[in-house]
C-alpha cells in the first residue's frame, strides 16, 4: 500500500513537471495573461484519469503554486484585497484544479474510452475557461467602461486563448488514448 502510494507521488510529481514544461512551450500568448501552450493541461488530465479526482485535485492545486512562483502572479489592477484573492483562486487555485475532475466528468460518457477521453477532457477544460471568464468579468472588470462590455471582453478575451487550447488538448488526449490506452489507466 505505502509502495503505492509513494509510486503515485512520484508519478504525479513527473507530470507535474513535464506540464510545467509544456506551459513554457508558448505558441500563442495574450497581452493580459493567458496563452496558447503546448499541450500543458494534458498531465493534469492523465493523472486525473489515471489516480482519479483527489490526486487530480492535489496535483491542480500544486501546479496553481507553481504557476504564481515560476510564471510571477499576474494580477490586475485590483482595488481590494477580496478581489486580489478572489483573482488568485479563479485564475490559478480553481482553474488548475478543476483539470483534476477530467476523469469524474468522463465516467457518464464511457469512463475511460476514447469518448469518455473526450468528453472529460473536454468538459474539465471548459470548467477551467469557467474560472477565467467569471474572473475576468468580476475582478479584470476595470478594463472596460460598463457591466456588459466586461462580459463580452472576458468572453472574447479568454475564448480567444482557451478554445484554441481546449481543442488542441482534446485531440491529443483522443490520439493518445487510441494509441495508448493505458496511459489513462493506473498500474495495478
Amino acid at each position: 500500500m505505502r509502495n503505492s502510494k509513494l509510486t503515485t507521488l512520484v508519478e504525479c510529481a513527473l507530470l507535474l513537471a513535464v506540464g510545467n514544461i509544456l506551459a513554457m512551450i508558448k505558441i500563442f500568448e495574450m497581452p493580459n495573461g493567458g496563452s496558447i501552450t503546448l499541450l500543458s493541461m494534458l498531465p493534469f488530465i492523465i493523472i486525473s484519469f489515471r489516480h482519479g479526482t483527489r490526486w487530480g485535485l492535489i496535483t491542480g492545486f500544486a501546479n496553481a503554486l507553481l504557476q504564481m512562483l515560476m510564471g510571477g502572479l499576474w494580477t490586475p489592477p485590483a482595488g481590494t484585497f477580496i478581489a486580489l484573492v478572489g483573482e488568485i483562486l479563479l485564475d490559478y487555485v480553481l482553474a488548475f484544479m478543476v483539470l483534476g475532475l477530467a476523469g469524474a466528468l468522463a465516467k457518464p460518457f464511457g469512463g475511460k474510452t476514447a469518448a469518455g477521453a473526450a468528453m472529460g477532457t473536454a468538459l474539465a477544460c471548459l470548467m477551467r475557461f469557467l474560472c477565467s471568464f467569471v474572473s475576468g468579468f468580476l475582478i479584470w472588470a476595470s478594463l472596460v467602461e460598463d457591466g456588459l462590455g466586461a462580459v463580452i471582453y472576458s468572453l472574447t478575451y479568454n475564448a480567444s486563448y482557451m478554445v484554441p487550447e481546449t481543442v488542441l488538448t482534446v485531440i491529443a488526449a483522443v490520439l493518445l488514448y487510441k494509441k495508448a490506452p493505458s496511459i489513462f489507466n493506473a498500474a495495478k
